[in-house]
């Protein structure tokens, strides 16, 4: 009979001597560090100078009990025995904190006594190679060890982690084990619940991909969430990552963990929210470093107690003859608690946490982002991921404006008057660069095929001479020097990758108060799959979900999404008695008829709620145009209570506008397509009753349109241009803005699709496949046979 196998855990070097080996301050004053194009390119100048038998990315591995540590040590020179850990950096060397080069040499060490281990070697010469990426120039710091030396180093770092390694092993054995036997938290599932979380888990066993088309009000998220969660323990998945566009998005993934953890209370599940450093800094006007502010002041000391009390608060722990307490979610105030219980910084401490919980809820970016969190600690651990993503049918914009840059040249300007003298000439070469640029383009706007490179390497020159100046200055605080620096290293990131995913233009725009106008550069991203194909093919499975998802190849050529993606469109709960929909043929909302517009939809507005006073949404195109309506139906209807969204809107005047509709209220809130109200709210019954939606949603017609247009064509083929770049966008704004009415299977309710153009063939096969559609009006004299 065969002895029962011990579980091991498995940790990278990195990992291991972060955990282990930080201590002190947390100190960002050393930062930001070079680009991930920059370290790699160190990287390789570095060995590329060393002599033909230099080893480089030498794989190694040990064990120390039931812990596996793995990792690739940089390079390895064979005759001078000595083991080299590459750091690329800019700026001034001693300025870095001691803590952090205490970090590096704890890593050289445990390479050290892999290789020792593996190679029989008695000692070893340990050497840190600092290259600075500006000036090309390396410097290195040896240190000779003996073997034995290496050795008791690796069994202290092991020992300090072991205990913590065996505590996540039980962990993680009790909670796939409860997740196996994970039921579904309500007695049934809903009419097209089951549909999806199906898919959902068919697609995590077979490790794929998965767009899926789900109706609004059949419970997504625990639908979708629900069925992960039980394949993870199958399918040995180490996280979970819900990721939402908005904040209800991350609210409805809490309020889903809420509901399967009451379901299943003993279930070992940590879940953590992730929100941005902004919301999560307790101390805006301080610096991060133990000199300013005193939640970074002995950060790394205070850590280890701050982790086990949040991870402790997942954990239902009753005291003797005690009934079970409440296991706690680690949201943002519940982290917050936490974090400044034990005087450290919120945003670092969630940061820390989300290696160590299960499920962890954030925006998109923290995968997506260029320089996403969760996505390089996939990558760094080696973790097995499952990927939720809600309201998919934003990824396309929030992608494309998460590799895409911007630079005014006002900005530079105002700049360049408050900058220090010392940065002066570098700036000057930049605005000399643009004057040259912008004096060279006769139109307003123009798209070029080539990136400006003496404009480039003027913008990297002071780049490096503003990183210089800060780490100089490191308690100086100009925002607009420090905008101006990350807008700069971002343009130099995009810049390395520029290619047909993308244009770079320049805009001429005329500026408020002033004759002089303006010009803007712009590297914008219009194809995002590039550098969204890696973060699928790192996960093990990604599901994408929304309400309007069609036509799914849209989004499957827009993102990047690998060909062995499945799609399900759930089929509705809902039925064409509940909705009345509408389409007012004859009236045009195209720009050029909007003025002729106003009367007839006032009259169709007022006629509706005549017929059935209640509460109703109006949709429009812009703020110009809904303000313009408002004050029609106002003057034809005076009776009826109307408000308005209004711009730059703050999130206490959202929910004033939002509270305006209860189940006793009657009124008409106006609101702009694409905005706040139009996705994401949730009034179900009587708080709202109808929607009238007069605009098709289509973006501007314009220049930079254009030319997303015509690239459109030249990648994915003639007929495509117009379709993704107008009219699939637009409509399913249209879509996400109607579903706002029938949210449960007892609601009823009437949409108004006002324009012509919603008659279309074309237009109607891009609606959702249960709605019933009816015409309404005559059509009038200004209807046109203008293309949408």
């Amino acid at each position: 009979m065969g002895g029962v196998t011990t579980p091991t855990y498995s940790i990278a070097v990195r990992a291991l001597c972060e955990f282990t080996a930080k201590t002190g301050d947390l100190d960002l004053r050393f930062t930001p560090s070079p680009t991930a194009q920059e370290g790699m390119a160190g990287h390789a100048t570095v060995t590329a100078r060393r002599d033909g038998d230099y080893q480089r990315e030498v794989a190694l591995a040990g064990d120390f009990g039931t812990l596996h540590v793995r990792g690739r040590a940089d390079g390895y020179h064979p005759r001078e025995r000595r083991l080299e850990e590459i750091k690329t950096y800019r700026g001034d060397l001693q300025r870095m904190p001691d803590n952090q080069r205490q970090l590096h040499w704890a890593q050289a060490r445990v390479y050290g006594h892999l290789l020792c281990q593996s190679q029989g070697l008695a000692e070893l010469t340990l050497a840190l190679v600092y290259f600075d990426v500006a000036s090309q120039k390396e410097t290195v710091l040896q240190q000779l060890h003996s073997a034995l030396d290496l050795e008791a180093f690796f069994a202290q770092q092991c020992t300090l982690f072991l205990q913590w390694a065996q505590q996540e092993l039980a962990h993680r054995a009790a909670r796939d084990q409860h997740l196996q036997q994970l039921a579904f938290p309500y007695p049934a599932f809903r009419p097209g619940q089951r549909e999806l979380a199906a898919a959902m888990y068919t697609a995590s066993k077979r490790a794929v991909c998965l767009l899926a088309q789900a109706p609004t009000g059949i419970g997504k998220s625990v639908g979708s969430l629900f069925p992960v969660l039980k394949a993870a323990a199958q399918q040995g998945v180490d996280k979970v990552f819900f990721l939402a566009a908005k904040t209800p998005g991350r609210q409805m993934a809490l309020d889903a963990v809420h509901v399967i953890r009451n379901s299943a209370a003993a279930l070992p599940l940590r879940t953590l929210e992730l929100v941005s450093r902004d919301n999560a800094c307790v101390h805006p006007e301080l610096a991060c470093h133990g000199d300013s502010c005193p939640l970074a002041r002995g950060f790394y000391d205070r850590l280890p107690a701050a982790r086990k009390a949040a991870l402790d608060a997942c954990v239902a722990s009753p005291d003797a003859g005690a009934p079970a307490s409440i296991p706690a979610v680690l949201d943002r105030q519940t982290l917050q608690d936490i974090a400044l219980a034990h005087q450290v910084c919120p945003y670092y401490l969630g940061s820390e946490l989300a290696r160590w919980c299960d499920v962890i809820i954030g925006d998109y970016n923290y995968y997506f982002d260029q320089s996403a969190m969760l996505y390089g600690l996939t990558l760094l651990n080696d973790w097995k991921v499952s990927v939720l993503v809600d309201e998919a049918h934003n990824m396309v914009s929030r992608a494309r404006k998460m590799y895409s840059a911007e630079m005014s040249h006002a900005s530079l300007r105002a700049l360049r008057k408050i900058a220090p003298p010392v940065l002066k000439p570098a700036l000057d070469r930049v605005n000399r660069q643009w004057n040259q640029l912008v004096k060279q383009q006769a139109d307003a706007y123009q798209s070029y095929a080539e990136l400006p490179d003496k404009w480039l390497g003027a913008l990297q020159t002071a780049a490096s001479a503003i990183s210089d100046y800060q780490n100089d200055h490191p308690t100086e605080n100009l925002p607009p020097l420090q905008e101006f620096y990350f807008n700069a290293l971002l343009f130099g990131r995009l810049a390395e990758s520029f290619g047909a995913h993308a244009l770079f233009d320049i805009e001429q725009r005329p500026t408020p108060r002033s004759a002089q106008r303006d010009s803007v550069f712009c590297i914008r991203n219009i194809v995002p799959a590039p550098y969204l194909a890696a973060r699928f093919a790192g996960s093990h499975s990604t599901a994408l979900f929304s309400a309007t998802l069609s036509p799914w190849n849209y989004f499957h050529d827009l993102l990047g999404l690998p060909e062995s993606c499945a799609w399900v469109d759930v089929e509705s709960p809902f039925v064409a008695e509940q909705l009345a929909v509408r389409v007012a043929a004859h009236i045009s909302t195209r720009y050029q008829h909007r003025q002729q517009s106003l009367a007839p939809i006032a009259e169709l507005m007022g006629a509706q709620y005549q017929r059935q006073p209640g509460n109703y949404l109006a949709f429009f195109s812009s703020f110009d145009y809904m303000e313009k309506a408002a004050l029609a139906l106002a003057e034809r209807c005076p009776g009826i209570p109307i408000w308005s969204q209004t711009r730059r809107m703050e999130e206490a005047e959202r929910s004033r506008f939002l509270a305006r509709f209860t189940a006793d209220s009657c009124g008409i809130g106006f609101a702009v397509l694409g905005g706040a109200f139009g996705e994401g709210v949730d009034l179900p019954g009587a708080r709202l009753i109808g929607a009238f939606v007069a605009t098709l949603g289509l973006p501007q017609v314009n220049p930079v349109n254009e030319q997303i247009r015509q690239r459109m064509e030249s990648i994915f083929g003639a007929g495509t241009g117009y379709d993704y770049t107008y009219t699939y966008p637009g409509m399913q704004k249209v879509v996400q803005a109607a579903g706002r009415v029938i949210r449960t299977q007892t609601d009823r309710g009437t949409v108004y699709l006002i324009d012509d153009r919603f008659d279309r063939a074309e237009l109607r096969a891009l609606l959702p496949a249960w709605w019933h559609i009816e015409k309404t009006g005559v059509r009038s004299d200004i209807r046109t046979q203008t293309q949408l």
